[in-house]
């Protein structure tokens, strides 16, 4: 089964081409570039490159949050747009969950968390058992200091483009927390492949109109206009 993956729901913009559990081609940016210049034409070329066209892929796969908001619903458009264009079924999988399934080679503990401002971490945890991420917890927007008491002592590699916040501000009362190195800890494609991969074979997709995105916030602008309105009451 051939996946095409997009993650862009983080910093970094990743496309990548599977072949079952065989990775075949990943492309790959952290450069700080907007995700709607970027990821098309990664996933043109990448496909090109590799000699196979759009029409042989099987299933299209996205990381549809949490995140950030322009980087989510800019990953799914995308998605939709090829999957509609080329007929083809969709698969949108957690971001945190996608994070677990590219870095379940270090073992053990994962603590997978995003930046989601305002003293806030996007966050699931998850232990590896027999190569497969298992759950601990559902993904959530949770508190830092939350977070450090939840943890505590217990080891944990932390995964994502907030592992550097969370392990400073942790790292004093969470002895046990380490940051995943820096070629795992970035949300990439691989991740999006691998997590959807078993969903894809138990017959979980959807059609390109029926993907949607997943937040767990409201948007800054809609929370403050309904701060803004209740004000007013």
């Amino acid at each position: 089964m051939k996946i095409l993956a997009f993650e862009s729901s983080a910093v970094s913009a990743s496309v990548t081409l599977t072949e079952d559990e065989r990775l075949i081609a990943q492309s790959f940016q952290n450069c700080g570039l907007t995700h709607s210049r970027t990821l098309l034409p990664m996933a043109e070329s990448l496909l090109a490159n590799c000699g196979v066209p759009l029409g042989d892929i099987d299933v299209l796969a996205v990381a549809h949050g949490p995140g950030s908001f322009t980087g989510v619903r800019i990953g799914v458009a995308t998605v939709k747009g090829l999957a509609l264009g080329a007929g083809k079924p969709c698969v949108g999988v957690s971001t945190l969950e996608a994070m677990a399934w590219g870095a379940r080679a270090l073992g053990g503990g994962l603590c997978c968390v995003m930046d989601a401002r305002a003293g806030q971490v996007y966050n699931a945890l998850f232990s590896i058992e027999n190569g497969v991420p298992r759950r601990l917890c559902g993904d959530r927007a949770v508190k830092l200091a939350d977070l450090g008491e939840e943890i505590g002592q217990t080891p944990y590699f932390l995964v994502g483009d907030g592992a550097d916040l969370c392990y400073n501000m942790l790292k004093e009362n969470c002895a046990g927390l380490v940051p995943a190195p820096p070629e795992l800890r970035y949300a990439a494609g691989y991740g999006v492949a691998a997590a959807a991969l078993p969903l894809a074979r138990a017959g979980r997709v959807c059609d390109p109109q029926q993907l949607d995105a997943f937040y767990l916030r409201r948007p800054q602008a809609e929370r403050e206009r309904l701060s803004r309105l209740s004000g007013q009451n």
